[in-house]
């Protein structure tokens, strides 16, 4: 199970290589600690954490029943207290990204859990469908601005704040996951363009001396 797994998951690992498994046997870029390329520019990708979408006009109700604190308007975020992440995309659709403390097994069980019923809230399997990278340092909005068109810059683009745009004519999702020491952006796009996007990222970090870390740096 583990072997099919990664052939389903793992485009960018095939692509770099030296993952190893955190938490429940989930693999991530491993790479030596450097806590500074963190706070400089960095490149971390998230795709093995877990994360699930829900769409619909009950959505909203379902997920407060579970205990989720909701944003109020379409394009912001919530951290929850275990570190899972909520985004409200529009109306009536949440995006529910796992956190590191658990490495995304809430997530992954939420979504185990879920079933039909009579009620209008559909699962998206967002696990499937998108890619997940994260940006961090103080040059990221410098580095977007070289691929997408919207202001990501510190003073327009807050903590907690999401938009839906497109990065080098990929469309994306982009949630400011900022805290009190670090810029960070949390990346999501079509997982078919895994590995192209990921190149052009790595790419452009290269202008601001970024690097390509492992999730170890940040949860060192």
């Amino acid at each position: 199970m583990q072997e099919l797994y990664q052939a389903e998951r793992s485009l960018i690992q095939a692509h770099v290589g030296n993952y190893q498994a955190y938490g429940s046997g989930k693999h991530f870029l491993t790479t030596a600690h450097d806590q500074q390329a963190i706070e400089h520019c960095a490149l971390i990708d998230l795709t093995h954490l877990s994360r699930v979408g829900f769409r619909g006009q009950d959505s909203a109700n379902y997920l407060k029943e579970l205990g989720f604190q909701l944003p109020e308007k379409a394009n912001f975020s919530i951290q929850q207290e275990n570190g899972t992440l909520v985004a409200r995309l529009s109306a009536t659709e949440y995006l529910i990204l796992g956190g590191l403390s658990d490495f995304g097994e809430s997530v992954a069980q939420l979504e185990a859990h879920w079933s039909m019923t009579e009620k209008q809230i559909f699962l998206l399997p967002r696990q499937d469908s998108h890619a997940w990278l994260q940006l961090t340092g103080i040059h990221i909005a410098q580095v977007m601005a070289k691929l997408c068109a919207v202001d990501l810059n510190a003073a327009s683009f807050l903590p907690g704040h999401v938009v839906q745009t497109s990065i080098a004519r990929i469309n994306a999702i982009i949630v400011n996951v900022s805290d009190e020491y670090t810029p960070k952006f949390n990346i999501l796009y079509d997982r078919a363009a895994a590995v192209y996007l990921w190149d052009v990222l790595v790419d452009a970090i290269r202008e601001f001396d970024g690097q390509v870390v492992g999730v170890n740096a940040l949860i060192s």
